[in-house]
């Protein structure tokens, strides 16, 4: 908080700065014990910061540390530069949004990464608070309320709070059915909560899109600019990323007039394996304050965008489901958003583990590369076979809308697949090229 003490007379560098101190700020969960940074921190590209969870449950206790969520957290970085979520009719197909079944559509907001951010506040296995009004309540006692109301207006925060608000604010989610909003406000009072807390999401959205975190600063950025050179194995990693690896088709590298984001921006199933050791499969049974997060158990499905698109997101929905986009809901079972590769090997250090795949199945960006090249080729595996991963694999978690015609037999060599490695290395931000 010692930057307080010279704040920024720029309103979009005072908002920056507001995202980044309650991006850090755990007193904004029920416990006050996780903050957004306890699943995006810098050193690993804003996603998933702990090697040991990463390697074996995948996804991340929230608040409530028993409970934890169904997918592995993704990255922030270059989040604010997703279009707001729409059908592209010449595609056939939606484009945009956040998150992994993008439901953080943007189209309330107009900034998909803005509502995005207002998806873990109120998810029970997340940030873990009962009303989004607890969100503004505990920001309105934190050292940057001054900030906040300098960048946003004195009103922000001029709200009336019941005598009970903190009880009702240290109890975790979700809340009861028959009280769906229990910090009980007038209905002034609840409009400007409402208001204030989508400014909380724009204020992390824009630190998001500040160029602390989405920077262009990789070593393809160096290359790009005549800066710095392949070397031959990126190079022939690049060539097949563009061409035999068709990689490019979904991870785009740009095109006239694009940023090269490395994402198309639309979903898709790749056809990854269930994550057994997802902590989620076993949250099937009342907790001790007994909420249940998984009804289906050991049966969970992952449906992804289709689930969504049919039935909204049932821990956190940060987006109101668009009707009309509800008969595209078969079409889009099992698929997920195509995440950008940017960052995608950024790590602390080189024995540190990240997780890949929206469940965190995969725990090395040269094995899910080993996926995508062998997927159709391999054979099944036995059960607890010492071979998954390299020789074998298991079944797809579901093969609904699968994607046959561009993953699953790309007919690479192992030489092949690690040069496709050493290329995306070079997607990590904070490259210096060498001083001749």
């Amino acid at each position: 908080m010692k930057r307080l003490t010279t704040v920024p007379d720029n309103q979009v560098q005072q908002i920056e700065l507001l995202g980044k101190l309650m991006l850090f700020d755990k007193e904004l969960s029920v416990n006050r014990n996780e903050a957004c940074a306890f699943c995006h921190t810098p050193e690993t590209g804003f996603t998933g910061p702990v090697s040991e969870l990463n390697r074996t449950t995948g996804s991340y206790p929230g608040s409530v540390r028993t409970r934890f969520s169904e997918r592995k957290p993704q990255t922030h970085t270059y989040a604010p530069l997703a279009p707001v979520l729409h059908y592209n009719e010449g595609q056939g197909d939606l484009v945009g949004g956040n998150f992994w079944d993008m439901r953080a559509t943007g189209r309330r907001l107009g900034n998909p990464a803005a509502e995005q951010a207002e998806g873990p506040p109120v998810n029970p296995t997340e940030m873990g608070l009962p009303d989004t009004a607890c969100s503004v309540y505990r920001a309105s006692l934190r050292p940057y309320r001054g900030l906040f109301e300098s960048a946003w207006g004195a009103q922000a925060f001029a709200i009336a709070w019941p005598a009970n608000v903190e009880q009702v604010c240290n109890t975790p989610g979700p809340p009861p059915s028959d009280d769906p909003a229990p910090v009980h406000l007038s209905a002034v009072d609840r409009g400007r909560a409402a208001a204030t807390f989508d400014q909380m999401a724009q204020s992390i959205a824009g630190y998001e899109a500040s160029h602390e975190v989405t920077a262009f600063s990789s070593k393809y950025d160096a290359v790009l600019a005549g800066k710095a050179r392949f070397t031959p194995e990126e190079q022939q990693g690049n060539e097949i990323f563009r061409g035999k690896g068709r990689c490019n088709e979904c991870h785009r590298d740009g095109g006239p007039g694009e940023d090269p984001l490395f994402t198309d921006f639309t979903a898709s199933n790749i056809g990854t394996p269930a994550n057994p050791s997802l902590p989620y499969y076993s949250e099937n049974l009342p907790d001790d304050r007994g909420y249940i997060a998984n009804k289906d158990g050991s049966g969970f499905v992952d449906g992804g965008v289709g689930a969504f698109l049919l039935n909204g997101h049932p821990l956190s929905q940060p987006s109101a489901v668009d009707a009309r986009w509800k008969p595209l809901a078969a079409q889009n079972r099992g698929r997920f958003r195509v995440p950008t590769l940017r960052n995608v090997d950024k790590r602390p250090s080189p024995d540190f583990v990240k997780a890949y795949g929206h469940n965190g199945y995969f725990k090395s960006l040269r094995e899910i590369v080993h996926f995508y090249n062998t997927r159709d080729v391999l054979p099944r595996c036995a059960a607890h076979d010492p071979r998954e991963g390299t020789s074998c694999w298991p079944a797809p978690e579901t093969t609904e809308n699968m994607n046959t015609s561009k993953t699953g037999h790309l007919g690479l060599t192992d030489q092949e697949e690690d040069t496709l490695v050493a290329f995306m290395q070079t997607l990590t931000d904070g490259y210096a090229p060498t001083q001749k």
